[in-house]
């Protein structure tokens, strides 16, 4: 039996890439053709002449994981329980080598039948509980936002992702009631959703459900925000509805996506892999 195990993204460095221990005390303490709801106003707000392309859009069980399985786990884990994965295509802030994510690794799975969820480690906010490689200024936040934005476009199309795909925004947890800090966070946030709808890709943003997450989810001033949620809530709930922990009729009509378990480890065709589960509904990568 081969073993694919690999270990967790926020766990291989000290700074956010943090324990799971650390994690769960952070998430506690803090405490498209695009279709209806917020999803809708945040994405239109960069609508040009130009149609934008369909949406790919998945329902069902994801999962994520910090390095990229081999092309042979990925044919073992084709069984149907899962559909989609995450996968980390850049960012100064990626916590994982990426041996496996190559163009034709991602056009091979694809053509297996997976789903693909593209997620980007940018800038980390100022106010953050460890330390990363990139922080968030006050003064800088915009270009900040609208370079890691362009990057991670940049890594997407040389990964055959094209346009109309969603690209997700990875921000670990702070003190939301920081407001000069929250403030940063969200300038740099805007500025990141506007460098992908400039090339016509979707913005969908991580974050947990108690401070990253709520802070885009319950900001005032919606302009400019992602149009699609993936909250972390480790309540080993598979669902995106049940327990959503904002007002219901935001990211409504295929725009959020659940983090629900985390460090599960799996094993199934004789590789085995450590994983985070997810609920998912909402747009993926367009490949092929």
């Amino acid at each position: 039996m081969s073993d694919e195990t690999t270990s967790r993204r926020r766990s291989d460095k000290p700074s956010h890439r943090q324990s799971q221990k650390r994690r769960y005390i952070a998430w506690t303490a803090a405490g498209a053709a695009v279709f209806a709801g917020a999803g809708v106003a945040a994405q239109n707000s960069l609508a040009t002449t130009t149609a934008w392309p369909s949406a790919k859009v998945y329902t069902g069980r994801a999962f994520d994981t910090c390095t990229a399985p081999s092309l042979s786990a990925m044919k073992a884990w084709n069984t149907g329980f899962y559909g989609a994965a995450a996968v980390y295509i850049g960012g100064k802030n990626r916590g994982c080598a990426q041996p496996n994510l190559t163009a034709s690794w991602v056009k091979s799975v694809n053509t297996l039948g997976w789903k693909l969820v593209p997620l980007y480690v940018g800038a980390q906010p100022p106010c953050q509980s460890g330390s990363s490689p990139e922080v968030i200024t006050a003064s800088t936040a915009a270009s900040q936002g609208a370079a890691d934005g362009a990057d991670a476009v940049a890594k997407a199309a040389a990964l055959g992702m094209k346009p109309g795909s969603a690209l997700y925004l990875d921000m670990e947890a702070y003190d939301i009631t920081n407001t000069a800090c929250n403030d940063a966070v969200l300038t740099y946030v805007r500025a990141w959703h506007k460098a992908l709808g400039a090339k016509q890709y979707r913005s969908g943003f991580y974050g947990f459900s108690s401070s990253s997450a709520k802070a885009v989810a319950t900001a005032t001033d919606r302009t400019n925000l992602p149009g699609n949620l993936w909250y972390a809530k480790w309540d080993k709930v598979n669902t995106t509805t049940s327990d959503w922990p904002y007002a219901s009729t935001l990211y409504t009509g295929h725009h959020r996506a659940h983090q629900y378990m985390v460090n599960s480890k799996e094993s199934r065709g004789g590789h085995t892999i450590t994983v985070d589960r997810d609920a998912w509904d909402a747009p993926v990568a367009i490949v092929g």
